[in-house]
């Protein structure tokens, strides 16, 4: 009998303290002959990869393409993981495919492998007809789930520090992990680290890899980017999202409508929630620092944070902007603890309080900090 695919998750960890490299290679090797793999675009870094997948997907999508985007996580619904030519997939979809997943697996493979291993080879039987798949890697590169499977082209992302427990101490050791998963070709978006560059040239080496290196200066298409960033009001990283985006179909030989970019929409990458209240899934301090530039003019900042987050370094980045701080209560076993939370504002004298539902119209609010936050405010009920 094949478990329901809400219950099959339920049963498996989001978060492990190691992970097998094994196990993945094996469940890919016993579905490969079953399932007919599209072209794939693998998106690898610390920040970005979400809203640039998305633009992609999109871009692609316009100009006539049929298109899976798998990202993770979801903030408010499984579904949303898997967006399908403009929509989340339905849930009759996903159930067909986690069927044939099922029954293709051994028992042993359903039950061992990760959450995020057995959404990301879900992926590949949702989105099987489709011409192009954007796979998000995780939180790694050469090791990830979503490097198991062949790609046309890699698109490397900002690289900076995050789950070093992972990936490493220094900046070499997380962007040589990452970079390894590149196979033949390979985008390197703007990059605030130049050790990066210089390992993806030696990497590239390696693999005999052709890498096309993104600025703004050598980008044809930036004037138009810049136009349709002013008009919906982006800050410089979507700017350099859409770039890189755009590169992508530019180094595929497609052509690049940069006006498709105007109905581009991924909920939490700063967006508009309300007039006075924007939303960001950012956890990390290259996150943090990308914000503080957004920001104008004093706001009230609704957060919370996961432990292995710099998140004291985050708060002192953004002090001079924040006007107050409401702690929002977040389900997730990897939160800090709150009286850690409270010590660190205390002693960098934030004001803080904690969040109630309320909202005032006078007030600039930005809701940061990580998914489990966005999701926590979007679920209270109290918002008016």
């Amino acid at each position: 009998m094949i478990p329901a695919l809400d219950l099959l998750l339920s049963t498996k960890p989001l978060y492990y303290k190691h992970i097998d490299y094994v196990r993945i290679i094996d469940a890919f090797e016993t579905i490969k002959p079953h399932v007919k793999i599209p072209k794939v675009i693998h998106i690898v870094g610390t920040n970005g990869k979400g809203s640039t997948g998305r633009m992609i997907s999109h871009l692609l999508y316009k100009s006539g393409f049929s298109v899976g985007h798998y990202s993770s996580p979801h903030i408010l619904k499984f579904n949303e993981r898997f967006w399908l030519n403009g929509h989340d997939c339905n849930d009759q979809l996903l159930n067909d495919a986690h069927e044939r997943l099922y029954n293709i697996l051994t028992k042993e493979q359903s039950n061992e492998l990760s959450y995020f291993e057995y959404t990301t080879l879900l992926a590949l039987f949702v989105f099987e007809k489709c011409d192009y798949i954007v796979l998000e890697a995780g939180m790694g590169g050469e090791h990830d789930a979503t490097n198991v499977v062949p790609k046309v082209l890699s698109v490397i992302m900002p690289i900076d520090y995050d789950h070093q427990a992972f990936l490493g101490n220094d900046i070499s050791s997380i962007a040589s992990t990452k970079l390894r998963s590149i196979d033949k070709r390979a985008v390197i978006a703007p990059q605030i680290h130049h050790e990066v560059l210089h390992v993806a040239n030696k990497i590239a080496l390696q693999k005999d890899a052709k890498l096309y290196f993104i600025t703004r200066e050598t980008s044809s298409h930036i004037k138009s980017i810049k136009d349709v960033a002013l008009e919906n009001l982006w800050g410089d990283f979507l700017i350099d999202n859409a770039i890189t985006a755009c590169e992508v179909l530019d180094v595929l030989g497609l052509v690049c409508d940069v006006q498709n970019l105007h109905t581009w929409i991924m909920m939490g990458r700063y967006s508009t929630y309300a007039s006075n209240i924007h939303i960001d899934v950012g956890h990390n301090l290259l996150a943090a620092k990308a914000i503080d530039k957004l920001l104008l003019q004093p706001i009230v900042l609704i957060y919370n944070t996961l432990e292995d987050k710099p998140y004291r370094q985050i708060l002192e980045l953004l002090k001079p902007k924040i006007k107050k701080l409401l702690i929002i209560r977040i389900d997730s076993p990897r939160a800090l603890k709150i009286e850690f939370l409270e010590n660190t504002l205390r002693e960098l004298e934030i004001p803080y309080d904690f969040f109630d539902g309320t909202i005032n119209d006078e007030d600039e609010y930005l809701v940061f900090g990580s998914f489990a936050v966005v999701e926590a405010f979007l679920k209270s009920k109290e918002v008016k």
